[in-house]
């Protein structure tokens, strides 16, 4: 097929656009032509918590990406959406996760349907934003009515695209394995390249912080007096884009300032490995979630894993057999962490990781979109 993606990718950084451009290499191994158009202007930085939105590594993809879409401009969406309608890709899939998006991506793939050849599939991330604005609704809904079919990473948006639209074909597929940050490598070699002592066990936070997340759960559930200090450590790696002094001020509340490691910065692709590698385990203390791309990376590193049972993480993280499964509170998250260590073979625990993550291939996406595909080619003859 002749496939048009439409939504962040390569130079922007961050999940989404890593998964996107995942997806096209996978689509591209089975065969089809792919194309992403992707942002000129992403979010006015008005819009934007981060220090930037863009990649600073090299690029590393063979596919055609064009930065034509400018989310604000509705002169553009037009010219963007007649200059798709008149590709004739025999499918887009574009991308939802923030009701911003709604006008520019509802119009350009109203205009593109108006070619009577074009399926439009969604993946949609977040139909609820975690951090409800003024129009949500209104936006949300003018983005759902063209699309022709939806995929969820999650039970829960699933659930919550009923709110939306009963009708139309959906399918829920977990999030895929990201595969793409590099080999398992020695642990006491990536410790020596973060500067880390190996005589103690490692606890990590990985990811952009946001208050949903849970950091602060977290940093309350290590400063229990049963974790003891002079063994563990909490690696906090991700840039905030909440405000940051209620942390600070959480860690100097509990006098944790020399037993938690802060990479406050977005960690490049290159250096993932790098963390994942010198962990011991990787704690998910969110509050709400959907899915995660985070579970993804910990299985790709056979990392076992504390998440709280929230939104879709509990569908992808088997309590018991890759990580626990906790209540979002600080005393579970203790609780799930001295589980690991104190009562788990771990050994067994990377064995079930290994089995566990043959589940989230991309050909189980691709081999989902395709047969969603073909479902509208159904419908409509």
């Amino acid at each position: 097929m002749k496939i048009t993606i439409i939504g962040p990718a390569y130079p922007f950084r961050g999940g989404i656009a890593t998964f996107n451009n995942r997806l096209a290499e996978a689509l591209i191994e089975e065969g089809h032509e792919v194309t992403i158009q992707t942002f000129t202007l992403q979010y006015p930085s008005i819009l934007f918590p981060g220090k930037t939105q863009f990649s600073e590594e090299p690029a590393s993809h063979s596919f055609t990406i064009k930065r034509t879409i400018n989310s604000i401009n509705p002169l553009n969406w037009i010219k963007v959406g007649n200059k798709i309608k008149k590709d004739k890709p025999d499918l887009v899939i574009s991308r939802f996760w923030i009701p911003f998006m709604g006008p520019c991506f509802g119009t350009i793939q109203r205009l593109i349907k108006k070619n009577k050849h074009t399926k439009i599939i969604t993946i949609v991330d977040n139909m609820i934003p975690h951090e409800s604005r003024i129009g949500d609704k209104a936006f949300s809904s003018y983005f759902v009515k063209p699309v022709d079919a939806f995929v969820t990473m999650s039970q829960s948006v699933l659930k919550d695209l009923d709110l939306f639209d009963t009708q139309k074909p959906r399918i829920y597929t977990p999030h895929p394995l990201y595969d793409n940050f590099g080999e398992i490598e020695d642990r006491n070699k990536s410790l020596d390249k973060l500067g880390l002592d190996n005589t103690k066990k490692y606890l990590m936070f990985f990811g952009l912080i946001r208050d949903y997340k849970g950091l602060d759960l977290l940093i309350e559930a290590f400063a229990s007096n049963r974790i003891d200090k002079e063994e563990y450590r909490l690696i906090i790696a991700g840039e905030y884009y909440s405000d940051k002094e209620k942390y600070t001020q959480l860690i100097e509340k509990h006098n944790l300032q020399n037993t938690i490691i802060q990479a406050d910065k977005f960690i490049p692709d290159s250096e993932v490995a790098n963390y994942f590698n010198a962990c011991d385990l990787v704690v998910q203390p969110y509050k709400s979630a959907t899915q995660s791309g985070v579970t993804q990376i910990a299985y790709h590193f056979h990392k076992a894993m504390v998440v709280t049972n929230v939104g879709g993480l509990g569908e992808i993280c088997p309590d018991g057999k890759v990580g626990y499964l906790v209540s979002p509170n600080p005393e579970s998250i203790t609780d799930g962490i001295l589980k690991y260590f104190n009562d788990t073979n771990k050994d067994q625990m990377v064995e079930n990781i290994i089995q566990e993550k043959k589940k989230y291939s991309w050909e189980i996406l691709t081999g989902k979109i395709v047969s969603l595909y073909n479902q509208t080619m159904k419908k409509s003859h």
